[in-house]
């Protein structure tokens, strides 16, 4: 999507403060003995208050409201009877849509005390999304984004999961361009045009290079294995840099 009018900015605003109060609300309520089945409920209930519809719902078909992903789960994960404890890492996606419009968001949260090492990782994955977003600003190289990313996690020693990209949102929840790298490329030569609208959403781990299937047809897992975590936001390209649309309010 790209915005050329302003209504299509408050739309596209609107929808990301909905899911954006979803996944703030949702992370609020984790608490261990609760499964990710409950933590999901909350999610879905608050999605259609807002009048939103669950996009890999809608999309895909997906099992729940929100994919929901703990420890060793790095993405997709399906809401079931599993229980959170304390010192679990949880992944919570949100994307929805309203009046056609979709937004994307999520973030890895802490369950009580997790080891200094994964608090380390989880402080370094936030500071990689926010690098990766300080690169989009309109008539610059979407490249520059996936190399940015790259440079911080090779100084600080991770890795970033490289079949997990960023992309395009608004129409719908995957659209043009797809497959926009958070990792370092020379081969995309792809030029972000104003009022282009994506997702930025690296995946940092402390090893991992690459997601793969599991048994359940959704849940992806890295490979090899390795503490994981993602960040994400929807952003507007402008001239001047990135409006960041999923912002709570």
């Amino acid at each position: 999507m790209t915005i050329t009018q302003e209504d299509e900015l408050t739309d596209l605003k609107e929808i990301g403060r909905i899911v954006a109060n979803a996944l703030q609300t949702m992370a609020t309520a984790i608490e261990p003995g609760m499964t990710t089945a409950d933590l999901d409920d909350i999610g879905g209930q608050l999605l259609e208050r807002a009048g939103a519809i669950s996009a890999p719902k809608s999309e895909y078909d997906f099992p729940g409201a929100t994919c929901i992903s703990v420890n060793e789960e790095i993405a997709h994960g399906i809401p079931g009877d599993r229980v959170i404890a304390s010192g679990d890492l949880v992944n919570i996606d949100v994307s929805a849509s309203k009046n056609g419009v979709y937004a994307d968001t999520g973030a890895t949260f802490r369950v009580g005390q997790v080891k200094p090492s994964l608090d380390k990782l989880c402080r370094d994955g936030k500071r990689a999304m926010q690098i990766g977003i300080a690169q989009v600003r309109a008539d610059r190289p979407l490249a520059n984004i996936g190399n940015a990313i790259g440079a911080f996690a090779a100084k600080n020693g991770y890795t970033l999961i490289r079949n997990l990209a960023s992309h395009g949102v608004g129409h719908s929840l995957h659209e043009y361009p797809t497959e926009i790298a958070t990792w370092p490329t020379r081969r995309d030569r792809r030029i972000i045009n104003d009022g282009l609208v994506l997702t930025v959403e690296p995946f940092l781990s402390k090893g991992g290079i690459w997601a793969n299937d599991g048994d359940d047809g959704w849940t992806l897992y890295s490979e090899p294995a390795a503490a994981t975590v993602q960040y994400e936001h929807t952003v507007v390209a402008t001239p001047k840099g990135a409006i960041v649309v999923t912002l709570p309010g």
